[in-house]
């Protein structure tokens, strides 16, 4: 019997070492349970953290501005990652609870934390100061 080598392709696995490091965002600043819930947001590419409103007339959410009249002047959650809506509607995961690095949220130049505070915590969305710990480098 004779022992006959197929080449199938090229071989994806080279031996090697490879690393990578997970750099966390800090948002999430307590133990407070997050409880998440999936919206359709309707316009505007997000960042992770943005605080968001949702728009009376359709349901959906956008970026809540403190001078709007469409009902996304009020605050209701955080967007708990990256969404792009530049092209339409699409549906993204919200933060209903939990607590946050106030130093880390996205939010639009009408709203100050001081302002921010009390229309979230009813919401059981809490704004903390976070500190980590210092580089020992």
């Amino acid at each position: 019997m004779t022992l006959t080598v197929n080449p199938i392709g090229d071989n994806p696995m080279a031996p090697g070492i490879a690393a990578e490091t997970y750099l966390p965002d800090q948002l999430i600043a307590g133990r407070f349970p997050l409880v998440t819930t999936n919206i359709t947001l309707a316009a505007g590419t997000l960042q992770r953290g943005t605080v968001l409103g949702q728009v009376t007339a359709t349901g959906n959410y956008i970026e809540s501005v403190a001078t709007a009249a469409d009902g996304s002047q009020n605050p209701v959650g955080i967007l708990a990652d990256y969404a792009d809506a530049s092209g339409g509607a699409v549906v993204a995961p919200m933060y209903e609870t939990g607590e946050f690095n106030q130093d880390k949220l996205i939010y639009d130049a009408s709203w100050t934390i001081a302002t921010l505070q009390p229309k979230l915590r009813p919401l059981s969305i809490f704004l903390k100061t976070f500190v980590s710990a210092a580089d020992p480098t």
